[in-house]
């Protein structure tokens, strides 16, 4: 796998080197598009309402109001300050089974990138002890994004969350009526379910359209049926792997975070000082406890994005079919 991102979890005052993965990723066989007189590819050109062909380099973003249009160029955009952030920040913790999965997006593996992975096992072996899960939030691909820090078979897993704003209520009138399921339904019905039940095994099931299309094509290829074409893509390069960075007094920014917020928490009117010394002397863990507030923000973050470059195309995209090529040559 290739590492899409570099950064770090702000884990209080403690900081953990991280690599992103991708941890999904598509098996649908990859078609293109053609023209169905000459068999030529289907190319797309960035082209202005003004008529001309626009290079990625000359695309600035905009919103348009319905009235008026405002120019967001990369220079505006570089000047906000979660744009630079290449931390994953945890805000809180929260029970696990609190997250609802209709929030789920997107989900990445991380990977320690430092010389020692003690902070790394340390917070992967508290999220899996305590059942907790950390609500973070991240920059990745110019967005600010919210996220869902876990344990996944050993590996600590980022999983994507819609904002609260995002997820739809479910407002459907026909649900408002009274219906009535008499006790022979129900039964009947839990005991079908019951039939059916098993364990969930991924393994078991397969894309049966993909399969079938995999074998169409491998039947026009046998029979002759195809034209010649060129390679179209290339691997990206491997980014540049740095220096995994110190080994951090892991103690030391433990107990300098427990105490800024014990301090914190002092200065609300919540918990003495005096009571979570107490608290501390307990060894063992309180398993779904509601979850402490989040420490204050860490200070401001200066490293610079690495974030991958937006897939927004140009206004007035149109599609235009190339000529057909006989050479080995890539299109």
């Amino acid at each position: 796998m290739r590492s899409i991102w570099k950064g770090s979890i702000a884990f209080g005052l403690v900081n953990v080197p991280i690599k992103v993965y991708a941890a999904t990723e598509t098996h649908d066989i990859a078609l293109h598009q053609v023209h169905d007189e000459d068999n030529g590819r289907i190319r797309y050109k960035r082209v202005c309402e003004l008529g001309h062909d626009v290079d990625y380099e000359h695309i600035q973003r905009a919103y348009d109001d319905g009235d008026k249009t405002v120019v967001l160029t990369a220079d505006d955009l570089k000047t906000l300050p979660e744009e630079q952030s290449h931390e994953i920040e945890v805000l809180e913790f929260v029970p696990s089974d609190q997250v609802d999965p209709i929030s789920y997006e997107k989900s990445y593996y991380l990977e320690p990138d430092s010389r020692s992975p003690k902070a790394y096992v340390l917070l992967r072996e508290t999220l899996d002890r305590t059942d907790r899960t950390a609500i973070v939030q991240f920059t990745l691909r110019q967005k600010t994004r919210l996220g869902a820090l876990r344990v996944h078979d050993d590996v600590l897993v980022l999983q994507g969350l819609l904002w609260g704003d995002e997820v739809r209520a479910a407002d459907f009138k026909a649900l408002d009526t009274d219906v009535k399921v008499s006790a022979n339904e129900l039964k009947m019905s839990s005991s079908l379910v019951d039939s059916m039940s098993t364990d969930y095994d991924p393994s078991k099931y397969t894309d049966e359209y993909q399969e079938q299309l995999q074998q169409l094509i491998d039947a026009k290829l046998e029979a002759g049926d195809d034209v010649d074409t060129a390679a179209t893509f290339g691997e990206q390069p491997d980014e540049d792997e740095g220096d995994g960075g110190d080994v951090i007094d892991l103690m030391a920014a433990l107990r300098a975070s427990v105490d800024r917020n014990r301090a914190s928490r002092s200065s609300r009117g919540g918990r003495s000082a005096d009571d979570d010394a107490a608290a501390e002397d307990d060894p063992e863990p309180r398993r779904k406890a509601p979850a402490g507030k989040a420490a204050s923000k860490a200070s401001s973050k200066t490293s610079a994005a690495k974030a991958s470059s937006s897939t927004a195309g140009a206004k007035g995209e149109k599609k235009v079919p190339a000529a057909r090529s006989r050479s080995k040559k890539a299109s």
